[in-house]
């Protein structure tokens, strides 16, 4: 029964502590290629504040672009234009929007 208090205080405070995110443009990759986390494959992630979570809500890396491209989230870091909120280690989105690649000069 003590062990279940725990549980729940450590979860409503949790839930308490999340921070809201609204409409913020963030850096996202894979979180271990890119970011370094520890995972147990290639997982979407998104660095805000200078802190990365790994992300719930938005769609596989691969429904983007393919990750092992170029300028896929294995090897490059991306934007993009979020809002949901962090809860304990996680980003849970309501909204993820790529920021679309500028495209490169024509060299003449």
């Amino acid at each position: 029964m003590k062990n279940l208090i725990i549980v729940a205080v450590l979860f409503i405070t949790n839930m308490l502590c999340a921070q809201k995110v609204t409409n913020k443009v963030v850096d996202v990759a894979c979180g271990e290629c890119k970011f370094g986390m520890k995972g147990d494959a290639c997982d979407m992630a998104v660095k805000i504040d200078g802190k990365t979570y790994f992300v719930d809500g938005a769609k596989k890396m691969e429904a983007y672009v393919d990750p092992h491209a170029k300028n896929g989230f294995c090897n490059a870091v991306r934007q993009a234009t979020v809002s949901g909120e962090i809860v304990g280690n996680r980003f849970k989105a309501t909204s993820f929007e790529l920021v679309a690649e500028k495209p490169k000069a024509k060299s003449k």
